[in-house]
C-alpha cells in the first residue's frame, strides 16, 4: 500500500484505550501511524503509558496525510492547551483531508466551530452543549457519526468509531466490515469466519 501515513496525537492525559482498535487495524492494513505532539518532548497517556511523538504538531500538513486522529484526554477540558489540535483539524478538514476525534476531542472541536454545521455525536449531550457551541442541533444519538470528512464518537464507543475510520478510508467494507464490528463489538463467533474468509481471498 502507498497510501499516506495516519497522524495520531498524542498529549498528555490521552485516553490511550479509545484508538486502539483503530490504529492495529489500520496498520495491519499497511498504513503507517505516526505518533504527533505538541512538540517533540514525551507525553504520558492517562493510563501512564510514556509516548515519544515522532513530530510536532507545527510539522504536519494535510497534503502528507490520510486521516488524523483525536484522542480524549483530560486537557480538552481543563485547559486551552490543546487548542492548536483544533485548529489543525479545521486545516485537515479545510484541505479535504478527514479527521477522528472520540471522547474529550469532540468537544475541542465544538470550541472550535467544527460542529456546527456537521452531524456528530458524543459523550452525550450535554457535555458538548457545555462548550457554547452553536451545532446542538445537529447532535446525533448514535455510537459513531460521519459527516463531511468529520468521524465523532463517544468514550464508550472505541469499536464504533474504529468502524467508522474503516468505512471511510476504504480499509474494509460491506459484509466484511460489518463482520469485523459484530467480533469486536458484540463477541459474535460467526463474524470470524466471515473475516477469514475474507482474509483468505
Amino acid at each position: 500500500m502507498n497510501a499516506k501515513p495516519v497522524h495520531h496525537a498524542v498529549y498528555d492525559t490521552y485516553a490511550d484505550w479509545e484508538t486502539g482498535h483503530a490504529t492495529a487495524y489500520l496498520a495491519r492494513a499497511g498504513y503507517e501511524i505516526r505518533t504527533v505532539g505538541p512538540a517533540r518532548e514525551p507525553v504520558t497517556s492517562i493510563g501512564g503509558l510514556r509516548v515519544q511523538p515522532e513530530c510536532a504538531l507545527d510539522d504536519v500538513r494535510p497534503s502528507e496525510s490520510s486521516l488524523l486522529i483525536l484522542p480524549g484526554a483530560d486537557l480538552w477540558d481543563t485547559s486551552d492547551d490543546l487548542a492548536p489540535f483544533a485548529r489543525t483539524a479545521r486545516e485537515f478538514l479545510d484541505a479535504g483531508v478527514p479527521v477522528a476525534a472520540i471522547c474529550g476531542a469532540t468537544a475541542g472541536l465544538a470550541r472550535e466551530g467544527l460542529l456546527d454545521d456537521r452531524k456528530h455525536t458524543g459523550a452525550v449531550s450535554f457535555y458538548l452543549a457545555a462548550t457554547g457551541y452553536g451545532g446542538g442541533a445537529r447532535y446525533v444519538e448514535a455510537d459513531a457519526v460521519t459527516d463531511g470528512g468529520l468521524i465523532t464518537a463517544g468514550p464508550t464507543e472505541p469499536v464504533a468509531f474504529a468502524r467508522e475510520i474503516f468505512r471511510l478510508l476504504g480499509v474494509y467494507e460491506g459484509e466484511v466490515l460489518d463482520a469485523w464490528y459484530r467480533l469486536f463489538h458484540d463477541s459474535d463467533p460467526e463474524a470470524y469466519a466471515v473475516l477469514e474468509k475474507a482474509a483468505a481471498r
